[in-house]
């Protein structure tokens, strides 16, 4: 674990924005002897907006229980201000669990990344629509799932996942998984789903996007990460990158190029939800990241 881990608090807040908030945050936490070691925060406008706040605080100094700090906080500041918060602990690592088709590169970079503590998750599952990498996966000691999704028994196989995963996961993440989730499967996991999505979003969404891209001679490729919602690839984008191309690269020199930019814009994606600096604000995000 690293150093301050086992001791690090971290408090999210939304609220309407006005005076005072920063005061009657970090004065709440002064008394109660929390020591503010990260702190960072947005307004999305300079008058009548919203006020937005990610910090980071030490706890060996508390002169009273976690519950407690919750509870007072909660009547004492978030009450006030009407806040939506979340108080959260790095020592609690997050539970992940991954679905996937057949392509292997997403997948496999959360797995190595995860065992050698480079994401703050552990992984209790994968799950895939297919067998073929099964074996890749077992190799981790992780449990893998074989859900195969058809037309014909769609609703079926999303009724097994939910019962999978519900209460049992705090984040999904689809590194590939090649299959539209029901509305219904995505209503158990509100802002708990992120996937990777192989174009630069908004454009080139659906399949074969490298195909479009090169039919089209682009000059950039990219990926998009972002959190699932009903509408099909129109979710709160969390991360985006891409890479310049030209007119020499095949449709096969995009998708070879684009897999690299995926596997690194959905580690950075997963990585910031792990460590609770997403906020969801409607249809984008706010994301604080050093």
């Amino acid at each position: 674990m690293v150093d301050g881990e086992s001791t690090t608090a971290r408090l999210l807040i939304t609220c309407p924005d006005q005076p005072g908030i920063i005061s009657a945050v970090s004065t709440f936490l002064y008394h109660h002897g929390a020591n503010i070691t990260d702190f960072d925060q947005h307004s999305s406008e300079s008058q009548d907006g919203k006020f937005f706040l990610r910090l980071e605080f030490q706890t060996p100094g508390l002169d009273c229980s976690l519950d407690a700090l919750e509870r007072n906080f909660r009547a004492r500041v978030a009450a006030e201000y009407e806040m939506d918060w979340r108080l959260t602990y790095a020592r609690d690592k997050k539970r992940m669990a991954i679905l996937v088709s057949k392509h292997d590169h997403a997948l496999m970079e959360l797995l190595w990344r995860t065992m050698r503590g480079d994401l703050a998750a552990t992984i209790p599952m994968v799950i895939s629509n297919h067998e073929d990498l099964r074996g890749e996966v077992e190799r981790f000691g992780i449990p893998y799932h074989h859900v195969p999704v058809t037309s014909e028994n769609k609703a079926d196989a999303y009724a097994q996942m939910v019962s999978l995963l519900e209460g049992k996961v705090d984040v999904i993440v689809l590194a590939r998984y090649m299959q539209i989730l029901t509305p219904d499967f995505v209503s158990h996991f509100p802002h708990q789903i992120i996937n990777i999505h192989h174009s630069f979003l908004p454009a080139f969404v659906g399949a074969n996007p490298y195909l479009q891209a090169w039919e089209k001679g682009v000059k950039l490729i990219g990926a998009t990460s972002h959190y699932v919602t009903d509408d099909l690839d129109q979710g709160p984008i969390i991360e985006q990158n891409v890479q310049r191309v030209s007119h020499r690269h095949s449709a096969a020199d995009l998708k070879s190029l684009g897999q690299d930019v995926e596997r690194s814009v959905l580690l950075r994606a997963v990585k910031w939800h792990l460590e609770d600096r997403v906020i969801v604000d409607g249809t984008k995000t706010v994301v604080f990241v050093k």
